[in-house]
């Protein structure tokens, strides 16, 4: 599921937690890393789990309209295409699904204002009306539906990003990746697949779908990169100060340091990994964790520290 992009994220939010608060072993940022990595699984997990939502709370509006005093004849005989959509079923009988949910005490329960809404958009967009026209009924149609629904109406909805920072601080910034791995599902279970919880990271998925164990773990290659990042944190910095001894060592902000502290790390320990592409991942981390102004300076010290021993 975590792909190397990902897990260098994950690492710098451990490293860079390191240069805030200072007071971290080494075992504690193990742990943090684990349990960021697990949370995006979580996620995942989370955003899948709102189909039987959505389709309970489409089945209550027919029932409720059904009713009135004097329905009408469309609230008499309602199209109960969606309501009685076989994605939702699949999902809400399958016992390790429904397992892993209870487990994990993932609910949308609390959020029935959130739910209601995405149902409103769904109901009111053209690909739902599209879905809803056609009279046959299939797994792949559903899955199609649902597929719309989570590449248009979650990912910039502000009110799903308050729920889920308030429930997991290691959500923040995960959503479009889960949204991603949800949709893979979704593809999947279109050709009539049973619901399967992904591997946690890349390498432990492509070893299970190709049954081969020639494969770096991705999971020892970010143990190692915080590892290596942790321990050579100091002498980072030194290095620094005296290739810019100018330059005031309050003003190296934190997501500076922990990218440049990982980017020289994995160049200097992974001797399979190219030099450019190394440099190119973490610039584009930098893009978005550093300031305009301090972007340039970060690009310069990686290039600069990372240059191979003459």
């Amino acid at each position: 599921m975590l792909n190397r992009r990902i897990l260098r994220i994950k690492a710098f939010k451990v490293i860079y937690g390191y240069a805030v608060r200072g007071g971290m072993g080494l075992n504690e940022a193990l742990y943090e890393l684990d349990k960021s990595c697990e949370a995006t699984r979580d996620l995942y997990l989370y955003m899948l789990a709102i189909v039987p939502y959505l389709t309970r709370e489409a089945q209550a509006r027919i029932d409720a309209a059904k009713g009135k005093f004097n329905p009408t004849e469309e609230e008499r005989n309602p199209n109960e295409k969606f309501a009685k959509n076989a994605l939702s079923t699949i999902l809400e009988n399958d016992p390790d699904f429904k397992k892993l949910i209870q487990k994990k005490k993932l609910s949308w329960e609390p959020y029935d204002i959130l739910v209601r809404k995405v149902l409103d958009s769904m109901v009111r967009s053209d690909y739902y009306a599209e879905y809803m026209s056609h009279p046959e009924t299939s797994i792949k149609e559903d899955c199609e539906l649902f597929k719309k629904a989570f590449e248009t109406e979650f990912e910039d909805l502000e009110e799903l990003h308050a729920i889920l920072e308030d429930q997991s601080i290691y959500w923040m910034d995960d959503l479009g990746y889960a949204l991603i791995w949800v949709c893979k599902t979704l593809d999947s279970m279109a050709k009539g697949r049973s619901w399967r919880l992904p591997e946690l990271y890349q390498s432990d998925e492509i070893k299970r779908q190709k049954s081969t164990t020639d494969l770096e773990s991705d999971n020892a290659f970010v143990h190692k990169l915080v590892t290596c990042a942790f321990t050579s944190y100091e002498s980072t910095f030194n290095q620094i100060i005296e290739i810019v001894p100018d330059w005031d060592k309050d003003r190296l902000f934190s997501a500076d340091m922990a990218i440049i502290a990982l980017g020289v790390a994995e160049s200097k320990n992974f001797p399979t990994i190219p030099r450019n592409v190394t440099l190119n991942e973490y610039i584009d981390i930098s893009k978005f964790y550093c300031s305009p102004k301090s972007r340039q300076f970060v690009n310069g010290l990686l290039d600069k520290l990372t240059q191979p021993a003459e």
